[in-house]
């Protein structure tokens, strides 16, 4: 009896410690803004996570906030998931402003590094379709509307309520240690192995998470939500928009060229794409579309730059105003919107004006060019038929009267090959 007793005990920690030794916690990173690619990829990684059977699933962020949107859906996703969700604030200076301070306190598990910070979740004043709510009813209730769901969040987690809802309300932020201390995150970790170790026999839905000799396994990004990532930022929205512009209308400018109008279409139904993630600002886009029409304008119209000078101003406060500046998250820097400014400029002055010019010149070479000119005959001409040099060609020539060699002749039609001339007229003294 005691010799079977002996070898199930055995066979117990045989099989725990088979257990342990092939336990694995998934890891994906966030880092940047929040949007519907961030959304997809956090509702992936936890399929996967779940899939392979992972103690948890840790989240790595750094995000200055984005879309409350796609923040709400990260958290239903959190709620719903199979896995337990860790969030870790990291590396050392990272931030989980805005929108990443709802996802952080939406974890079953908050961890921050060391010198890292959390907060300012004051909602970005915007109304639907992307247009700046100015209105203060419309902010008050933005603001109400966030303080409850951030304090929903913080409640439903045991997290610090009033704190989560002054984040929203007066846009307080604080430091990892702070943070511990009032109950807004869990854990502070220097790095994911330190991470695993304190997080280790932590209950979580009633069971205890074991983590300590677990492996990490990434889960990375697809290169479809890579791109769709990438197309979430402001900066690359504005260079876009120029190409569309610049393609657009130097394939109008100068037909036939294909290579910019293929270019400035794409451009444009990327930047279609991106005005629906990203807060773009109604006023701005009609300033720049000014812009586009003074410019244009000035071309045809003498106005001596006046006009010009006008697109430029409107570019310009179109530029600014395209993105909310007053959240850092789509600010778009000067440095990208004053040369922009003035490359626009410079394309439509030089470039859109050549091609403008070019198709107003008079014809200079072909056939066209030939009728009026007076050149001799080489050859007597009549009814019959007859030959003229020009161009460096020799032509048939017919006439409806009888032409010596040698005598100026006008052309006045063009058949095929043949050309009609009349004797031409002396020339006035």
């Amino acid at each position: 009896m005691r010799h079977w007793m002996v070898m199930l005990l055995a066979g117990l920690a045989c099989g725990l410690s088979l257990d342990l030794q092939g336990a694995t916690v998934g890891r994906m990173r966030i880092k940047g803004v929040i949007g519907p690619a961030t959304a997809s990829y956090v509702g992936r990684a936890i399929e996967v996570s779940v899939a392979r059977g992972d103690r948890c699933l840790i989240i790595e962020l750094d995000t200055p906030g984005g879309s409350l949107d796609s923040t709400r859906e990260i958290v239903q996703t959190f709620y719903a998931a199979k896995v337990p969700t860790v969030v870790f604030v990291s590396p050392d200076g990272a931030w989980a402003g805005s929108a990443g301070c709802f996802i952080t306190l939406a974890a079953d598990v908050a961890a921050m590094a060391p010198g890292t910070s959390i907060g300012a979740a004051h909602p970005v004043s915007m109304g639907p379709g992307g247009e700046e709510a100015t209105s203060d009813v419309m902010k008050q209730k933005m603001e109400n509307f966030a303080s409850s769901y951030i304090a929903s969040i913080a409640e439903k987690r045991g997290r610090n309520v009033e704190w989560a809802k002054s984040s929203v309300l007066t846009s307080e932020s604080l430091p990892a240690s702070k943070a511990l201390e009032l109950k807004v995150i869990d854990v502070i970790a220097t790095d994911v192995p330190d991470l695993l170790g304190k997080i280790d026999a932590r209950e979580v839905r009633g069971q205890a998470l074991r983590t300590a000799d677990a492996t990490v396994s990434d889960i990375p990004m697809t290169l479809r939500e890579r791109i769709l990532q990438l197309l979430s930022h402001p900066e690359l929205m504005m260079i876009l928009m120029l190409v569309a512009i610049y393609g657009i209308i130097g394939e109008l400018s100068n037909p036939g060229a294909i290579l910019p109008g293929v270019a400035g279409a794409i451009a444009l139904l990327l930047v279609l794409y991106m005005a629906t993630v990203l807060p773009v600002n109604v006023a701005g886009l009609a300033l720049i579309g000014l812009a586009v029409v003074l410019f244009m304008v000035d071309l045809f119209a003498p106005t001596h730059g006046v006009l010009t000078f006008g697109g430029i101003i409107a570019f310009f406060l179109g530029a600014l105003m395209l993105f909310d500046r007053s959240d850092p998250v789509y600010r778009v820097s000067l440095a990208y919107i004053i040369p922009a400014t003035l490359l626009t400029a410079a394309f439509f002055t030089f470039v859109v004006g050549a091609g403008v010019r070019a198709q107003s010149l008079p014809v200079r070479v072909g056939r066209d060019i030939m009728l009026g000119k007076t050149i001799p005959a080489l050859v007597p001409i009549d009814a019959s038929g007859g030959r003229v040099f020009v161009e460096g060609e020799t032509w048939n020539a017919l006439s409806d009267v009888p032409i010596e060699a040698g005598q100026p002749v006008e052309i006045v039609a063009i058949n095929g090959l043949t050309l009609t001339v009349k004797p031409a007229p002396p020339p006035r003294t």
